[in-house]
């Protein structure tokens, strides 16, 4: 298969992400010539870690576009088999640093909302224009969560987005605006398009900032006597996927031509205080936060039929917290 893809090039938008910069190393693994976008290719830090993957240095091309400005992805995108839009991160302060929760719906809709709707349908109309037809993007559990609550999540029920910014949660709605705005889109122009829904991310990463992310910084903060994520154990679940897997969920579903639609990128759910004692199986002195009184909640739970139709071998959440703790321990 590897041989077959030298010839098919694929783009990822937003390559130097922490999503994005694990589909380029996917893709570069399966043989694929990748084209890679960032908002300044020229930026040292992050070319130079992207260069390193096996494969980048006869495989890899870079290039500077903003999503803002759908030309700049004119002529990325030719002769492109597949676009992966990994550059719709959550933002969660507009342009002068007002948090999004103190934001009423106009300021929501125009500082967090709109500017991720428009990114991603400028890139689809960038890749419409040069006929790309396949197309897969990075989107969020938090498009998931319906009004009132079910008992078992599925790809099926939907976030309502006026209830989102009810509850001033315009990340979440920029989330649930985009994926139906990037539905219709690529409905009209014919496009096959998959949308991967993922949440906690874990194992390696491939730019050292991405260590001041969730989770791996508290994690990091154990590791050296520090506290990790809470002070007390929230009496809430958390649900979560090994790196390597959800890029291997990408592009599995960009390489079956029978798959589209909506797919959890997502290994489980597990309460807090069960992710804590497994953390502290593998960091025996670590600090660990305060314990609940209530009785615990039950763990998110999701019905993982359309995931596991894509056919991947997914991580359990223990192998996952073990090789993120052993991966952060080997870069003392």
């Amino acid at each position: 298969m590897i041989q077959d893809n030298f010839k098919k090039i694929v783009c990822v938008a937003g390559a130097s992400g922490l999503v994005g910069s694990h589909l380029v190393k996917e893709g570069l693994r399966r043989g694929y010539c990748v084209r890679g976008t960032l908002r300044d290719c020229s930026d040292p830090y992050k070319v130079s870690y992207l260069k390193k993957l096996d494969g980048a240095e006869d495989r890899l091309e870079l290039f500077s576009a903003d999503m803002n400005n759908h030309e700049a992805y004119l002529n990325i995108l030719k002769n492109v088999d597949c676009v992966f839009i990994a550059c719709l991160i959550p933002v969660f302060y507009g342009p002068t640093g007002k948090p999004a929760k103190e934001m009423n719906d106009e300021q929501g809709y125009k500082e967090i909302i709109n500017p991720t709707v428009d990114g991603c349908i400028n890139i689809l109309r960038a890749a419409a224009q040069n006929n790309v037809k396949n197309i897969v993007i990075c989107s969020s559990t938090s498009s998931t969560n319906p009004n009132p609550p079910v008992a078992i999540k599925s790809e099926l029920h939907w976030s309502d987005e006026n209830d989102q910014c009810k509850l001033k949660k315009y990340t979440s709605a920029a989330k649930t605006v985009m994926e139906k705005a990037a539905i219709k889109f690529a409905k009209e122009n014919g496009m096959r398009l998959s949308i991967i829904l993922p949440t906690g991310l874990y194992g390696p990463v491939i730019l050292p900032s991405h260590m001041d992310g969730n989770p791996h910084s508290w994690i990091k903060r154990l590791l050296t006597g520090g506290e990790g994520r809470h002070k007390k154990i929230p009496n809430d679940s958390t649900s979560l996927i090994h790196l390597y897997d959800l890029a291997s969920l990408f592009f599995t579903a960009y390489e079956n031509t029978e798959s589209s639609g909506r797919y959890f990128g997502v290994f489980d759910s597990w309460h807090w205080r069960d992710l804590y004692s497994e953390l502290k199986k593998n960091i025996p002195d670590m600090k660990m936060p305060e314990s609940f009184s209530d009785e615990p909640v039950m763990p998110t739970k999701f019905d993982f039929s359309r995931r596991d139709s894509l056919g991947v071998s997914i991580r359990d959440i223990k192998t996952c917290v073990q090789e993120t703790v052993e991966w952060i321990q080997s870069q003392k």
